[in-house]
């Protein structure tokens, strides 16, 4: 008998793995049939943006043929995925280096940011959630909401110059663009890529205190973003919790009202809000172009947008991909997790 079932619990964890891996290569085939045809369809001539306007045509033809876009596209397609399978992204007409190389170099900057962005949110929009769900329909309440509402509404570029303006420009109390002043560039030997725990694995204190007051503007902005979508989240998880028999039951019994909102209520609302975080940390991860851009933040946004001002598709539809594979695998991260937290979703 447990033979038996030692079988049958194996064929079905069988299936679901197979299930799994079948789903994340279609979409992962998805992801690059979409990007070669954005490369296809976009006006602009790749062979230009190898050769320059001003090559002759013999040389264009060459070119042309070298990159093989007079095959039939489903061949050019092929050849494209093998490629990409090979882990060769192509090279950068912009910085005459292979993509990967060149993202894997500004990833850790973009990575850096977002980290900090997500402990932001978790640490105050997390609590300003619960805080909101239990009082609900107080003024707090209100608040809250309206914080929360103005994150989702003020564009960033917005808030990025106005915060520029006002801490840097007008007040002088934060640093402006950069990872760290200019003065200081290039004397960190680039460990992990963090700037902030390079500079203190290399016991440069001066550097780490740069770079942390660099960092504070572009990681509080994004953020209070990341807050304003976590304290909604969780205010409606906890909601729907406070509405249940078992909380009722809790406080008739006479237990203490801070164990049933944090033991009883938000017990039940941590195993959703892993999902919710790690899709928090995903989109920052994939939307810091704006952020970055403005704050010259060197990384994988910042790159994108250099990428695209001087027409660099190679670089565009790598970045593209590594963004799409990066939020695919947050996502199986985060159903990993939510299956170990939640004996059911097993």
């Amino acid at each position: 008998m447990p033979l038996k079932l030692s079988s049958k619990r194996i064929r079905k964890a069988s299936t679901q793995v197979g299930q799994l891996m079948i789903m994340v290569g279609v979409t992962f085939f998805g992801l690059l049939l979409i990007t070669f045809l954005i490369g296809r369809v976009v006006p602009i001539d790749p062979v230009l943006a190898v050769v320059g306007d001003k090559a002759p045509p013999e040389v264009y033809e060459k070119v042309r043929l070298a990159m093989g876009l007079d095959l039939p596209l489903w061949k050019q397609f092929f050849i494209y995925v093998s490629k990409i399978l090979q882990g060769d992204l192509g090279t950068s007409t912009l910085t005459a280096k292979p993509v990967l190389e060149d993202i894997f170099r500004v990833f850790p900057a973009t990575f850096e940011l977002a980290f900090l962005a997500t402990l932001i949110g978790i640490f105050v929009g997390i609590p300003l959630g619960v805080f909101s769900a239990v009082y609900r329909g107080s003024i707090w309440d209100h608040i809250a909401r309206v914080v929360g509402l103005l994150g989702y509404s003020l564009p960033i570029f917005w808030l990025a110059l106005m915060a520029l303006m006002v801490f840097y420009a007008k007040l002088d109390l934060l640093p402006g663009p950069g990872r760290v002043d200019v003065f200081y560039e290039d004397i960190v030997e680039p460990v992990t890529g963090l700037m902030l725990l390079d500079s203190l694995l290399a016991h440069e204190w001066d550097i780490f205190k740069n770079a942390l007051s660099h960092v504070i503007m572009p990681a509080s902005l994004l953020g209070y973003y990341s807050m304003a979508y976590l304290s909604r989240m969780t205010r409606s998880f906890m909601i729907e919790q406070l509405r249940q028999e078992y909380i009722l039951t809790a406080r008739v019994k006479g237990v203490a009202e801070w164990k049933v909102i944090w033991g009883h209520a938000f017990g039940n609302c941590g195993i959703p809000l892993i999902t919710v975080i790690a899709l928090s940390f995903g989109s920052l991860l994939e939307g810091s172009v704006l952020t970055e851009t403005i704050f010259a933040w060197p990384g994988l946004g910042l790159y994108l947008t250099n990428s695209l001002l001087n027409a660099d598709m190679n670089s565009v539809l790598g970045s593209t991909i590594v963004v799409g594979v990066i939020f695919l695998s947050v996502n199986l991260f985060s159903d990993f997790l939510y299956k170990i937290a939640d004996p059911r979703a097993r």
